[in-house]
């Protein structure tokens, strides 16, 4: 492991950041170079470039944390989340966990459209998405096994993929704010008019703009308000007019600092999203945590209860709806399941390789 240090440390120079909160060790950051990354569709390129964020040592067990569409690492050190659960006596508590937390393909510092070849990237998948991380986490970090993988949204989509894909490579699973389905129904509809809004704005010129298109922040915000928030939550806080106005008001008056290329292809890559064929290969042991009033992942559909069923070592955590969930965006805050994923790690069984 002393080897494994100091080769990290050679290869990859991680640089410290400010953490978060004071009670965990500070979060570092380093790139690793996939070569010759090969993309679904065929296209390859010769370097993509994988950044990603670490706390604690690599001699903890190894943890693979993903986020969600249109963010980054930085959007797992939330208060709400890294707070909750990297600390001392956590469930993830990082003086006994190396925690790996990756900016996804398109996402943060890691390679993208707005680097400069625009349109001209290619068109990556989920599965594309999956495999930079599984080789960032192989050849990048020399981890041989992982302890857990826990995603959100995307992150959590990511996670099956994992399940399916990478069946004997963790010994648990923990996908979030997901469904073992296709993508489907009211949640690609909506990604889709909220994509095409954007494309048929006069200022996105194929993709080739000079300034950001207006209409991606209305887009943008018409989608988080129909897919995140909650309903009670929404009825909380806007109970009148005025109120929902002011709401409305306040998320438009936000500056949109998404990059519109990246943007697109972040929320395109989500089309042909369906672990479903793959679920009777997942050996590890999961738990789904999602929330009762997901907007984009309704539990009264049945999808989600009927596909579980193939999944052996699986069980679904369902946060109950209340004034104190967002819908969607519950899952960002660890306090409504952190003792189950407690639970998972003292539970679930170290498998062989």
């Amino acid at each position: 492991m002393n080897l494994l240090r100091a080769a990290l440390s050679a290869a990859f120079a991680l640089t410290s950041i400010t953490a978060f909160a004071a009670d965990y060790p500070a979060p570092r950051q380093g790139d690793w170079i996939a070569k010759d990354f090969k993309f679904h569709t065929g296209e390859t390129m010769g370097e993509l470039r994988l950044h990603y964020t670490t706390i604690g040592e690599p001699t903890g067990q190894p943890v693979l944390v993903l986020h969600g569409s249109g963010g980054s690492a930085a959007s797992m050190l939330t208060a709400g989340f890294g707070g909750e659960l990297f600390g001392p006596g956590q469930p993830l508590d990082a003086t006994k966990y190396y925690i790996i937390i990756p900016d996804s393909v398109g996402h943060g510092k890691s390679s993208k459209p707005s680097d400069g070849m625009k349109t001209a990237f290619p068109k990556y998948n989920y599965e594309d998405m999956v495999d930079a991380q599984y080789r960032l986490v192989t050849e990048g970090l020399g981890i041989k096994r992982l302890r857990l993988v826990i995603g959100n949204s995307m992150g959590g989509m990511h996670t099956w993929i994992w399940g399916g894909k990478y069946p004997k490579f963790m010994d648990a699973l923990v996908p979030m704010a997901s469904q073992p389905t296709e993508m489907a129904a009211r949640n690609w509809m909506l990604r889709r008019m909220m994509l095409e809004t954007i494309k048929n704005d006069p200022d996105y010129i194929s993709g080739n703009y000079i300034t950001q298109p207006r209409m991606m922040k209305y887009a943008i915000n018409a989608y988080g308000i129909a897919t995140a928030g909650g309903t009670l939550a929404y009825q909380a806080q806007a109970p009148t007019a005025a109120q929902a106005d002011k709401m409305v008001d306040d998320r438009l008056a936000t500056a949109i600092t998404a990059d519109a290329n990246d943007f697109i292809y972040q929320w395109e890559a989500s089309h042909d999203y369906n672990p479903a064929p793959s679920l009777e290969k997942i050996e590890a042991t999961l738990l789904l945590i999602n929330a009762a009033d997901d907007e984009r992942n309704p539990p009264e559909t049945g999808v989600t209860d009927a596909a579980m069923k193939r999944v052996k070592n699986g069980r679904l955590f369902l946060i109950p709806a209340s004034s104190e969930t967002r819908g969607h965006l519950t899952t960002g805050n660890a306090k409504f399941y952190k003792k189950q994923v407690e639970e998972l790690l003292q539970t679930a069984p170290r498998r062989a390789m």
